[in-house]
C-alpha cells in the first residue's frame, strides 16, 4: 500500500499535522514511535494551551489530539522509522517492523532537552524540574529556583523567570560564559538572579517534589545543598534528526533546513515542530506548523496530479 502522506512524529505538530490531511481525505500513517504523544505525555499541568481555560493534563491533551486525528481516517503505528530512502518515489520509510511507502512526508520527530543525567532528575521532571521556562514559570510564583547553564538560552530563560520567582540562581560550570555579552549584563544587572561559577549540580533533592539541589565547588571539590523549589535545564536541545543526515539538508546543530514555509531540501518532504524550529518550542506553534505541512503537501500532491 501506498499512502498520501505519511506523518513521522506524534507530538502536537504530527497529530495537527495527521487531522489536517486525514480531513482533507488523504490517506494518512502516523508512524508515532513507541510513545505516541511526544514530550507532553511528561509534562503535568498546560495551562497555555488555547481552548482549555482551567488548563489539561500533558497526557490527556495528547490522547485527546490522537482521538481527533484518528477521527478522519489516519492510521497510527507504534513503531520507529529506523530507516528514509528520499531518493526515488513513492518515499521509501523502514521501521523495526518492515517498510512503508508514501508520496509525501511530513517529519515531525521533535527535539529533546538535554539533561545532565542526575540520579533524580526524570524522577522529579514535572515536580519542579523543568526544561523550559516559557511553560512552566508560571509555577513558580514567588519561589525561589536554579537554572544551569551559561548560554544566551540560560540568561534569557533566567530573565524570563525572574517575572515569577522571588529568586534566581544561575549555576554554571565554568567562569567564562558562551552567552553574549549584552545578555549576561542583563542577567547581571537583574537584582532578583545571582550567579554561581565553577559550579555543577550533582543532585536533585527531594521526595515528591524539588526542594534543593546538591552544589560542587569544581574548583574545591566541596559539595554543599542548596535550597531551591524548581530546577530549570537550558543546556540546549536535541533535534531527533540523526536518521535524516545525509538524506536531507540539516543546520549544524542539526534541526531540519525548510526552503520555504515547510517544505525541506526534498520536494515532497516537509516539516513540522522542534524538529525545525529552535525559538519557540510551544505546543501551540508546534500545532500551527503541523497545520502548515499538510496544507503544503495537500498543495504539493494536487500538483503532481
Amino acid at each position: 500500500m501506498t499512502y498520501d502522506v505519511i506523518v513521522i512524529g506524534s507530538g502536537p505538530a504530527g497529530l495537527t499535522a495527521a487531522l489536517y490531511a486525514s480531513r482533507a481525505e488523504l490517506k494518512t500513517l502516523i508512524i508515532a514511535g513507541f510513545e505516541p504523544g511526544g514530550q507532553l505525555m511528561k509534562t503535568s499541568e498546560v495551562e497555555n494551551f488555547p481552548g482549555f481555560p482551567e488548563g489539561i493534563q500533558g497526557p490527556e491533551l495528547m490522547e485527546k489530539m490522537i482521538k481527533q486525528a484518528t477521527r478522519f481516517g489516519a492510521q497510527m503505528l507504534s513503531e520507529t522509522v529506523k530507516q528514509v530512502n528520499f531518493q526515488k518515489k513513492p518515499f521509501k520509510l523502514t521501521t523495526e517492523k518492515g517498510d512503508y511507502e508514501s508520496r509525501s512526508v511530513i517529519i515531525s520527530s521533535g527535539a529533546d532537552a538535554k539533561w545532565l543525567g542526575l540520579p533524580n532528575e526524570q524522577r522529579l521532571r514535572g515536580k519542579g524540574v523543568s526544561a523550559c521556562a516559557t511553560c512552566d514559570g508560571f509555577f513558580f510564583k514567588d519561589k525561589e529556583i536554579a537554572v544551569v547553564g551559561g548560554g544566551d538560552s540560560a540568561m534569557e530563560e533566567a530573565i524570563f523567570l525572574t517575572k515569577f520567582a522571588k529568586k534566581v540562581t544561575i549555576v554554571h560550570r565554568r567562569d567564562e560564559f558562551r552567552a553574549s555579552k549584552i545578555m549576561l549584563k542583563r542577567a547581571q544587572d537583574n537584582p532578583k538572579i545571582e550567579i554561581i561559577t565553577n559550579t555543577t549540580i550533582t543532585d536533585v533533592l527531594g521526595e515528591n517534589k524539588v526542594e534543593g539541589v546538591r552544589l560542587k565547588n569544581l574548583n574545591t571539590e566541596g559539595e554543599r545543598d542548596f535550597a531551591v523549589e524548581g530546577l530549570f535545564l537550558a543546556i540546549g536541545h536535541k533535534p531527533n534528526t540523526a536518521i535524516y543526515q545525509g538524506h536531507l539538508e540539516l543546520d549544524k546543530v542539526g534541526y531540519i533546513q525548510v526552503s520555504s514555509n515547510t517544505h525541506t531540501s526534498i520536494d515532497g518532504v516537509f516539516t513540522a515542530g522542534d524538529v525545525n524550529d529552535h525559538r519557540y518550542r510551544q505546543a501551540v506553534t508546534a500545532a500551527g506548523m503541523g497545520c502548515m505541512a499538510a496544507i503544503d503537501a495537500e498543495k504539493y500532491l494536487a500538483d503532481q496530479e
